[in-house]
């Protein structure tokens, strides 16, 4: 078999195990979380739920780190660990987005489709944690300016949904309206990565993809609670378009096995994912 070949089959298995594995854990962490989201009041599950995923994230990503799949460099987030409360708002190209924020981040909550509420793999542990569902435009802005007030970051995607025209969809007013009624700023993020197809909203799950696919997170402009809900919207989906217009990663050069043998290992004891 020729050299490419091999390297086409091990992308392959990677990419399957990859998917495996969050499936097992997902599906781990919902059968202990679904009777705790009864039988736990509302502060204790909410924290246990919180810190359960921002552990079980973090395991993933290093496994992802570990097969070879993906590698991570997440180390911009850490400085909102210890900052006030505000919405961290990034844009959306893959399914992983929200695992590297909350992987990162300690007790953030989490603005979620409402179907996701439901899903076998994550609807417990979501409900545990007390995330946000997003099918109620008035009940989610209510709870999510409750958090924010509480002292909690918020992680909302303004785009609403996985990027389908680059760089970025038309954003939502959501993010705004929150910041202004909590009096929070709005704290922007950018994800970049080496194929912005990869786990994308209309990429095949399954598409061939040359790995490890990298991601690397930068922090961007942290905007005031705006007066004007829709001026800001305007204003920040044209800023996440000039940031992201040649944000896209570009592979290693040639002759970095080494640095790269080490930076895995730097990963895998939390330099990065």
């Amino acid at each position: 078999m020729r050299p490419a070949h091999w390297r086409a089959l091990r992308d392959a298995v990677r990419l399957r195990l990859g998917l495996g594995l969050l499936a097992l854990m997902g599906l781990a962490w919902s059968l202990l979380a679904l009777p705790l989201s009864y039988l736990l009041p509302r502060a204790p599950g909410l924290r246990l739920g919180r810190y359960s995923a921002g552990l079980t994230f973090r395991v993933y990503l290093r496994l992802l780190t570990w097969i070879g799949a993906c590698r991570f460099d997440l180390r911009a987030l850490d400085a909102l660990r210890k900052q006030p409360a505000c919405i961290i708002a990034p844009n959306h190209p893959s399914l992983l987005d929200a695992l590297m924020v909350i992987s990162r981040v300690p007790h953030v909550a989490c603005v979620m489709k409402a179907e996701l509420m439901r899903n076998i793999l994550f609807g417990a542990g979501a409900r545990l944690a007390r995330y946000i569902r997003n099918d109620s435009l008035h009940a989610m802005v209510r709870r999510a300016v409750t958090e924010v007030r509480g002292g909690s970051h918020l992680l909302l995607f303004p785009e609403g949904t996985r990027t389908t025209r680059a760089p970025v969809n038309r954003l939502q007013g959501t993010a705004g309206l929150i910041a202004k009624y909590a009096r929070a700023p709005v704290q922007t993020v950018f994800i970049e990565t080496t194929d912005a197809a990869f786990l994308g909203k209309e990429s095949a799950l399954f598409r061939r993809t040359p790995m490890p696919v990298r991601y690397r997170v930068r922090l961007g402009k942290r905007f005031d609670p705006p007066k004007n809900v829709a001026a800001f919207a305007r204003e920040l989906e044209q800023y996440f378009k000039a940031e992201l217009a040649d944000a896209a990663l570009t592979d290693r050069p040639a002759g970095t096995a080494a640095r790269d043998g080490q930076r895995a290992r730097d990963w895998s004891h939390g330099g990065s994912a």
